[in-house]
């Protein structure tokens, strides 16, 4: 019996219970959070760590930064030392004058 639970625990798992499938973390929809909310870089353009996360803007990291440098999109605030984050609210108008100017 001991054999067929060891079948269905994920590889490793016996040996290291660290390597066990942890659930995924709640990440609020960027479609259901309020304007008021802060939201940061990884949440915003797509990650190489996470690619299946869905994600609002269709470009990079470094792109995103150009694009503030430029003033062409929304300036992010500067909420501690180590946490820059932009107001949703922002974002969603960016996107909006995005698709009309388009």
């Amino acid at each position: 019996m001991s054999q067929q639970i060891r079948a269905q625990q994920t590889p490793g798992a016996s040996i290291n219970p660290l390597l066990a499938k942890k659930p995924a973390a709640g990440i609020p929809s960027f479609d259901t959070l309020p304007d008021s909310a802060f939201i940061r870089e990884a949440q915003l353009v797509q990650s190489p760590k996470r690619p299946d996360r869905p994600v609002p803007l269709p470009f990079s990291g470094p792109t995103l930064w150009r694009k503030v440098k430029a003033g062409t999109f929304p300036k992010p605030l500067k909420l501690s030392k180590g946490i820059t984050a932009w107001k949703v609210g922002d974002v969603r108008s960016w996107i909006n004058t995005q698709s009309v100017a388009g």
